[in-house]
């Protein structure tokens, strides 16, 4: 397990910008991670590029891309995950990847451009492992 004096939740935040910023080429501009017993909850904000932003605006559009994150996530991933196990000393079980791109009375989430990643862990960590919710800005 990696040894930092941020939190496990803060370092994950970070390896999770990185890889979106390696997989899609745009930074989110803020990642929030969550860990409840065995699953790991990462939240970017701001993860969608302008042009995914207006191609969220038709249903199409917005399938399209939901479809697309999914086969981006399913096939690069693992980075990711090999990170997660790494500061976490747990194995990744399951993961998957949702973009938020509803309309209506969810708009502000899609103008964010929102994605989460759940990540299931192999067991539960240890509350003296895990320091809690962890939120981290991208570097400038």
């Amino acid at each position: 397990m990696e040894k930092s004096s941020s939190t496990v939740a803060q370092q994950i935040a970070q390896a999770a910008i990185a890889f979106q910023k390696q997989t899609t080429g745009h930074a989110p501009t803020s990642a929030t991670v969550v860990l409840n017993e065995d699953m790991v909850v990462i939240a970017l904000r701001g993860a969608l590029s302008p042009a995914e932003k207006a191609l969220v605006k038709s249903p199409t559009g917005a399938a399209k891309l939901q479809e697309y994150h999914r086969h981006l996530f399913a096939n690069t991933s693992g980075a990711l995950r090999a990170e997660i196990e790494n500061i976490t000393g747990v194995p990744v079980r399951e993961a998957t990847v949702e973009v938020e791109t509803i309309t209506g009375t969810a708009t502000e989430v899609s103008v964010t451009g929102s994605v989460v990643q759940v990540f299931f862990l192999a067991r539960s960590l240890p509350p003296e492992v895990w320091a809690g919710r962890g939120s981290k800005d991208p570097p400038p």
